[in-house]
């Protein structure tokens, strides 16, 4: 991730309440597109002790290795974060020292693996927890991983759901090898239209985009997310940005073609949200790509 790097979120497996291994042959299609990076979502927390020494469940901890192990073996990158561990959000006084204890595991685990792959602090921080205790939630984290990974680079974004407007309130340590990452669904009412676990979304069905005002947020957005991080010697990486299946395919792909090409401007990797769940760039049924939104991220059809 120290130059471009384009690729595709791997949710709805890891991630899911009830997890299941990711299809190996999903890498194989991420691959084969011309992508080069796979982010992996993986929910911990269920397999994580609740008492001290917070041992952390150790086929499960095989299980996503192997998932790592076979996206490197294909050339990928691979970004591994901590998602949905809304307990450390909800009480992170209570949560720090297990959170902590995860990384320790995870650090000591990985500490071998290749320099494709990349750490991930923390998906979407958010209140009630906020940025002030982020921060200094952050550096002790990344001192644990440092410990086994001195080198390795990761991901560190903001507090608020990793918003761009949050950056401001992001406290750095001072380490040569951190990457910052944010998320990029705005117009928010657009990308999420209907969805499902947001009430009120229904309202919002039929929300069209692509005015010029609409077309110049998205620019100025990530123009002041890359100049934020290039000012503070740390590469860009928007680690989450799509838009929902409920959307209008044309709004859709215009949409993320213009955010991918505003990422790659700026010189931001990316990699979309996602492969084939509710925000789906392929089609599972239909065995193939959906044609618009290949295009808006390849440049072809």
């Amino acid at each position: 991730m120290s130059g471009l790097c384009r690729g595709v979120n791997l949710a709805g497996a890891l991630d899911a309440e009830r997890p299941a291994r990711p299809d190996l042959r999903d890498l194989d299609l991420v691959r084969c597109a011309g992508l080069d990076t796979v982010r992996l979502p993986v929910r911990w927390s269920p397999h994580l002790a609740t008492a001290p020494p917070y041992r952390l469940e150790p086929s499960f901890l095989e299980t996503v290795a192997g998932v790592c192990d076979a996206a490197l073996a294909r050339g990928l990158t691979v970004v591994l974060d901590v998602h949905h561990h809304g307990e450390l959000c909800a009480d992170p006084v209570r949560e720090t020292p297990r959170f902590l204890a995860l990384w320790d595991q995870l650090g000591r685990r990985f500490a071998d693996a290749g320099p494709g792959l990349c750490l991930e602090l923390l998906n979407e921080p958010h209140d009630p927890m906020d940025a002030a205790t982020w921060n200094g939630l952050l550096a002790q984290a990344l001192a644990v991983v440092r410990a086994t990974n001195p080198m390795r680079r990761v991901l560190v974004g903001p507090a608020r759901w990793n918003i761009v407007a949050a950056l401001g309130e992001l406290r750095l340590p001072d380490d040569p090898d951190l990457v910052v990452t944010v998320h990029y669904y705005s117009p928010f009412r657009f990308t999420h239209q209907r969805a499902a676990w947001i009430d009120g979304s229904e309202a919002w069905r039929g929300t069209p985009w692509g005015t010029a005002a609409e077309r110049a947020r998205v620019r100025a957005d990530l123009e002041r997310a890359a100049a934020w991080a290039r000012e503070r010697g740390h590469p860009l990486f928007v680690g989450e940005f799509g838009t929902i299946a409920t959307a209008p395919m044309a709004d859709r792909a215009a949409w993320t073609a213009l955010v991918r090409a505003e990422a790659e401007r700026v010189g931001a990797g990316w990699a979309l949200w996602d492969l084939a769940t509710d925000f789906a760039a392929y089609d599972r049924v239909a065995g193939a790509w959906h044609a618009p939104l290949r295009a808006a991220l390849l440049g072809a059809g």
